[in-house]
């Protein structure tokens, strides 16, 4: 059998990423805040004097880098503008960063949640290598594929009595 191309390998990165980690709705979740917080900040600063956020889109720019801690942000010159400025500083942080931690988290902790794919994983493997391996890992081979025949058998007879039995 043929080895996954590299291309195959990246989509299914991706789908995992999208399927099985928080990315896409935080990263949504983030845009969205991002948006609001800085039509407030505009709303806010919206006829201050002296102010450097006088656009909509100076105050989109404020918002990716008040909370990108690149410290080039201009400062607002309203309270109530740096009042929603400093919300949008901790919960865009919190935002960004934690959807970094919980998309590589999710992603690397998969694997011990769901330990029956590993075992797939392995075989699927395994059947791709079937002409690397030497007769004795394929005996190997033969008896875990008995053993899990096997076992499944078992399931499906339990199965079939739970099912007579309700």
């Amino acid at each position: 059998m043929k080895r996954p191309s590299r291309h195959a390998r990246l989509k299914r990165f991706a789908v995992d990423i999208y399927t099985h980690t928080p990315f896409i709705g935080m990263v949504l979740l983030l845009v969205v805040g991002w948006l609001v917080f800085s039509g407030g900040l505009y709303l806010a600063e919206r006829g201050s004097a002296g102010t450097p956020i006088d656009s909509y889109g100076k105050a989109l720019y404020w918002g990716i880098a008040a909370f990108s801690t690149a410290g080039i942000a201009d400062t607002p010159v309203s309270g109530g503008a740096r009042f929603i400025g400093g919300i949008w500083i901790v919960l865009g942080s919190v935002l960004f960063f934690g959807a970094i931690v919980a998309t590589v988290t999710s992603y690397f902790m998969r694997p011990m949640q769901r330990p029956h794919r590993k075992i797939i994983e392995t075989v699927e493997y395994n059947l791709e290598q079937l002409d690397d391996l030497t007769i004795e890992e394929l005996d190997l081979l033969r008896e875990t594929i008995d053993t899990l025949i096997v076992h499944v058998e078992k399931l499906k007879k339990k199965r079939d009595r739970n099912k007579r039995a309700t």
